[in-house]
């Protein structure tokens, strides 16, 4: 296409487009990348020890089908080929014991694969078993998994891949989505300058055309129905992107308290190590943070998601952690949990405590995931705080400072 690589300048240009938006400094999605990984390693041990329910609902499956669904822009809708519909029988993979070990089998070896050919193996090896409605929805997956090999797949994107492709590529079949993965990987490589190696940025670029929230040249293929949706579109887009403006503001303060509090505590404080360009009430993060994440005595894996906790205190000087406090507004507390559990499981010495801090419309929410079994029968205590009491009483902490357990003052436990 002659004019793709002004195209990809208008997608890149857009201050609102997704690529600005989802794709481009956006912390929720770094973090996203591990959380379902493991995500999807629980589904392929729920399977192997035959713990796999025969519902989607309360699954490991609709966990990371719920943690790729926080990726709002691109990914809303992701779960719904997902559910069981017993009518149908479809996706076969509940109540059918072969088929959901052969969906197991293919997870565990995707994930495990070292090239991206073993992984298409794979695909071809499951598309062959014809298994009832499991079709490249699972491409969504897969892409958490190798973002560069593999590119998100539903009906927005593939309408812009048609649209900007005038192709007529259809939407359940894997040898499909094989094919709109080549034209996308040749188009990146041609285009990489411009794009990314992760291939979600080309994807958002489909997304924004199949969902006529980017217009390609003149408009004139669209209809009155048309360009009344696509202006609904547009701000509908807007008000989501004020809303998340507002919530990245409010997890900024909510940090904020939690380092000035760890300061006046006498620890070494650090934010996650992507958001130590952040700010608040005129105070950068860097300037009060620790120059340097102390290493730790764990595996490259775990220390990388331990980086990524929201608030870490450490004993001054040391690499000992005192406290971890993970921050949760609108996306799923349990891949908070997730990653303190990695730190308690990797390098707890038992002097640790654990926060999750929580906007108070969501305290149901985190009393459901601190009672699930697997938290409830770990010996790892996680209490939370409420936006309101760390705000409300911040000054007073600092003021008044003993040690950490002053925080359990405005802790609640379960």
């Amino acid at each position: 296409m002659t004019n793709l690589g002004q195209i990809i300048l208008q997608y890149k240009n857009d201050n609102e487009s997704v690529y600005n938006t989802w794709f481009i400094d956006n912390n929720q999605r770094l973090k996203a990348f591990r959380t379902i990984r493991r995500g999807v390693l629980q589904v392929v041990e729920d399977i192997k020890n035959k713990t796999f329910p025969n519902d989607f609902k309360e699954s490991s499956l609709e966990f990371v089908l719920s943690c790729i669904a926080e990726q709002k822009q691109v990914f809303a809708g992701v779960s719904h080929p997902f559910y069981w519909k017993p009518k149908l029988r479809i996706p076969d993979i509940y109540e059918n014991q072969n088929n959901k070990l052969a969906f197991g089998q293919f997870l565990e070896n995707c994930i495990n694969a070292k090239s991206e050919e073993q992984v298409v193996k794979e695909i071809i090896k499951l598309d062959e078993l014809k298994i009832k409605g499991l079709g490249p929805a699972v491409a969504s997956i897969l892409y958490f998994i190798h973002p560069t090999w593999f590119p998100p797949f539903n009906t927005a994107i593939l309408n812009g891949f048609n649209f900007l492709f005038k192709d007529k590529k259809k939407l359940g079949s894997w040898t499909e989505y094989l094919k709109i993965r080549e034209t996308l990987m040749e188009t990146n490589t041609l285009h990489k300058s411009h794009l990314s190696n992760d291939l979600g940025a080309i994807a958002g670029l489909c997304f924004e055309i199949g969902t006529q929230k980017m217009l390609i040249g003149n408009d004139e293929y669209l209809s009155e129905a048309e360009r009344s949706r696509f202006e609904k579109n547009v701000h509908k887009r807007q008000k989501e992107i004020l809303e998340e403006k507002l919530e990245e503001n409010l997890h900024s303060e909510m940090q904020y308290h939690l380092l000035k509090i760890g300061i006046s505590l006498g620890f070494d404080v650090t934010p996650a190590s992507n958001d130590k360009n952040k700010s608040f009430n005129g105070q950068n993060f860097s300037f009060i943070s620790l120059k340097k994440f102390p290493e730790l005595p764990t595996d490259k894996d775990a220390q990388n998601t331990i980086r990524l906790i929201d608030v870490l205190w450490f004993e001054k000087g040391t690499n000992k952690i005192i406290g971890a406090f993970e921050v949760e507004k609108s996306t799923s507390i349990y891949s908070g949990i997730l990653r303190l559990s990695d730190l308690y499981f990797s390098i707890s010495s038992g002097r640790e405590v654990f926060y999750i801090i929580i906007p108070n419309h969501r305290e149901k929410d985190v009393v459901l995931q601190l009672n699930r079994p697997v938290i409830k029968n770990s010996k790892m205590n996680i209490k939370y705080i409420l936006f309101s009491e760390l705000r409300a009483n911040c000054d007073a902490i600092c003021k008044f400072r003993t040690d950490h357990s002053i925080m359990e003052k405005i802790s609640i436990s379960i």
